[in-house]
């Protein structure tokens, strides 16, 4: 088995070796295998798993259990069995296969599309129908809910074949001039093809009609890219309802990996739900390759879990480790231009892969005081571990240098502990972003001489004392500029057991200490407050009331205010006792009330001035009717 690693990849070819011939008898394959180191160590999942000579094409059956390979020659297709691990039956074909379909879980049901524009149908027992289209063909599809074959290759059009009528449907008229591929969306059915001109068009089969496009080859050139021709659509596939995979011809897109087999490649195919890839070549043996990263081993072989576990516990070389990478540039350095295309240079990305031997050798000859250059490299190194080993200068920044002070001895504990393995280690405040301004901006200093510091610190004030110690040293050492601190004295045993047994009796005295200085500070603060109230002299203040309202004296306040503190029984026995309310029983046993409603003094007036007016014109008429009611005197008129 061959392990090679590519950005950082693993990929595990499980088909490199030598492959033995049939007529072999088991005793001489026995011996060989005692011989031979390359027999012994080959792993053959599948037996027979090749072709007479090419293989084209290679397909997993959708429930997994079954590998379809078409090849030449004769043109034939091979079909194995996962579970038996070995051939399950062959059959030969007229002419070569572009590529095939299983419509079924299994094999009973596939279509093969020839390169002599013949549609071929095999059922479980063999050949069924055989049928052509108008142009060659180059990819299709199956749409399950019409039954519709989808057919693209070498004309604008889209052959629709529906299998359950047994008949051609009106094709889809594209605007592309030839069309490489096709794929259906297994969710919603949507129907997509790829185009020579780099566009994927996309078709609602059940109207009929385009329904997008999209010009990838556009957006796949970059100013960075290096082209020679148009990017035409070469891979197309859908990934669940929303996303879609493109491939072009002049290869754009991200590399996360890649094989490099001995012979050129003509289809790959990645087993279902795992890492296991497949790919037919143009060699009688198809290839085999595990990548671990991609998804876990098929149940059916599950052991190459266990032996790449192994493996990577027990790394050994891979294939590249004796080879070094060199770009064209580094070969300019060397002078070995010249042995582009020798077989010393293998061409492989942007640059190419020699020996290491011969690598070092040339660099040798080039730069004669490498070696100098080595042996300084690694002097520097040596100094600079000593050098750390060494008590550093802590930079402590400008505001909250105590705290700070505080987060390093405590990191340095935590790095000291034993139980530093065991417990997760939390992130620092110090190098944490979200808690920089804390030591940056001045409006975050702590306030040492405010109440509650003084109230919920009174442990740590030894320590504090302590640390200001240190705090000040390492401020004149930053001065001084002194590159080495001398490590102080310790103390001795029994002077830190006695400190520690007084630690109890300094706690309380300090706690009584600030309790009360805090309460001689409040006195202080009340006696020059009472002080500044005695000398200020109040003056009275004038207050002018707005048009249309009256003057109502404190006292109705007063009560109003009296009055709302009262409760609701005491309101209603005094509106009660007032005569505004009046509480009396019904016949239904309920309790009625009665709200009379004071009057404003506004409304007072207006009701005076009202009965006023209302007097004065019954004066009047009372003056005319008696008017009225008197004789005349005079002369009578003849």
């Amino acid at each position: 088995m061959q392990v090679s690693s590519l950005n950082e990849v693993k990929i595990y070819s499980l088909s490199c070796g030598k492959s033995l011939p049939e007529w072999l008898s088991d005793r001489k394959k026995r011996a060989l295998q005692k011989k031979d180191v390359d027999v012994r160590r080959r792993i053959e999942l599948i037996q027979d798993f090749e072709m007479p000579t090419v293989c084209t094409t290679i397909k997993v059956s959708k429930d997994g259990q079954y590998i379809l390979a078409t090849g030449t020659y004769k043109p034939r297709v091979r079909c194995y069995d996962t579970y038996q691990l070995s051939l399950k039956f062959e059959r030969c074909l007229d002419s070569e296969v572009v590529t095939f379909e299983t419509l079924s879980d299994d094999y009973s049901k596939i279509v093969f599309l020839h390169n002599d524009r013949y549609v071929e149908f095999h059922s479980q027992s063999g050949f069924y129908y055989k049928t052509r289209i108008p142009k060659f063909g180059r990819d299709f599809s199956y749409h399950y809910p019409s039954c519709d074959l989808y057919f693209v290759g070498a004309s604008s059009e889209v052959y629709r074949l529906n299998l359950e009528q047994g008949r051609y449907l009106n094709p889809l008229q594209t605007d592309a001039a030839e069309n490489n591929v096709c794929d259906i969306n297994s969710v919603h059915g949507l129907f997509a093809t790829g185009t020579i001109e780099g566009r994927v068009e996309c078709w609602d089969p059940r109207t009929r009609g385009r329904v997008g496009v999209l010009d990838c080859a556009l957006s796949s050139v970059t100013a960075d890219s290096e082209i020679n021709s148009l990017p035409t659509i070469s891979a197309l596939k859908f990934n669940g309802a929303l996303t879609m995979a493109v491939g072009t011809s002049t290869g754009q897109g991200k590399i996360f990996t890649s094989l490099e087999p001995e012979h050129d490649l003509n289809d790959v195919c990645l087993y279902p739900s795992s890492g296991m890839l497949l790919t037919a070549n143009e060699a009688p043996k198809m290839g085999i390759y595990y990548i671990p990263v991609l998804g876990p081993a098929p149940r059916w072989c599950s052991f190459l879990d266990n032996l790449t576990e192994e493996l990577e516990e027990n790394p050994e070389s891979t294939v590249y480790d004796d080879y070094k990478f060199v770009t064209k540039k580094d070969l300019e350095n060397l002078g070995l231009t010249h042995l582009i295309g020798s077989p010393f240079l293998r061409a492989y990305m942007h640059g190419f892969f020699m020996d290491i031997r011969l690598y070092h050798k040339v660099k040798l000859m080039v730069n004669p005081f490498a070696y100098e250059e080595y042996r300084k490299d690694k002097i520097r190194q040596k100094i600079e571990e000593t050098r750390a080993q060494r008590v550093q200068l802590k930079k402590l920044p400008k505001v909250n240098k105590e705290l700070a002070l505080k987060l390093i001895e405590e990191e340095e504990e935590k790095q000291k502990s034993t139980w530093k393995k065991k417990v997760k280690s939390l992130p620092n405040i110090l190098t944490d972003d979200r808690f920089k301004v804390m030591f940056e901006n001045p409006d975050f200093q702590v306030d040492e001489e405010s109440e509650e510091f003084r109230l919920l610190n009174p442990l740590v004030s030894k320590i504090s004392e302590k640390r200001k110690k240190k705090l000040r040293l390492l401020e004149q050492q930053e001065l001084h500029g002194k590159e080495e601190e001398e490590e102080p004295e310790g103390k001795p045993s029994d002077a830190e057991s006695s400190e520690s047994s007084d630690d109890e009796k300094d706690w309380v005295a300090e706690v009584r200490k600030q309790r009360r200085l805090l309460q001689q500070e409040e006195k202080v603060k009340r006696q020059e407050q009472l002080r500044e109230d005695q000398q200020t002299v109040l003056k009275p203040q004038f207050y002018e009331i707005k048009a249309g309202e009256e003057f109502r004296s404190f006292k109705d306040s007063a009560t109003k205010q009296k009055l709302m503190n009262k409760t609701l029984e005491d309101r209603l026995k005094l509106e009660a006792k007032n005569g505004t309310l009046s509480v009396s029983d019904t016949t239904v046993g309920s309790k009625q009330l009665t709200f009379t409603l004071k009057k404003s003094e506004q409304q007072k007036k207006q009701q005076e001035a009202e009965k006023l007016h209302r007097q004065e014109r019954k004066a009047v008429r009372r003056s005319a009717g008696h008017l009225r009611s008197r004789p005349r005197r005079g002369r009578p008129f003849h």
